[in-house]
């Protein structure tokens, strides 16, 4: 079964809904580097719910992030903040919150594996 990812969901959710679409700019990246396919579901629902809720990604999650690239994760994040159902929310916010899981993902990454 094919696996589904939240910012495709959060796509047809969004368009259902009658939102804009975002900027031809974010849609670009987004097209160019394949961004909607590189994550699985589970990812993306901790990962979204890290930076525009409350709480935060786990370990195992870190490196399907990492792996999408910050260019993909930046230009997701703001797609979605662009939806006018996150209108209420600060983007200076959702931004330092999305800056702040990346770099946690990346540290967790690149620390070396403690020794068995």
């Amino acid at each position: 079964m094919a696996s589904l990812n939240v910012y495709s969901a959060l796509l047809v959710l969004f368009l259902t809904c009658g939102a804009a679409m975002a900027t031809k700019e974010n849609d670009q990246i987004i097209k160019e580097n394949n961004c909607e396919t590189k994550m699985g579901l589970p990812c993306v629902l901790e990962a979204f719910t890290s930076i525009f809720k409350t709480g935060s990604i786990s370990n195992k999650w870190c490196g399907e992030l990492i792996g999408l690239g910050k260019v993909c994760h930046s230009a997701l994040v703001k797609r979605t903040l662009e939806n006018p159902l996150f209108k209420d929310l600060s983007p200076a916010t959702i931004i330092a919150k999305s800056i702040q899981t990346w770099n946690n993902c990346l540290a967790l990454i690149d620390s070396p594996s403690p020794s068995a």
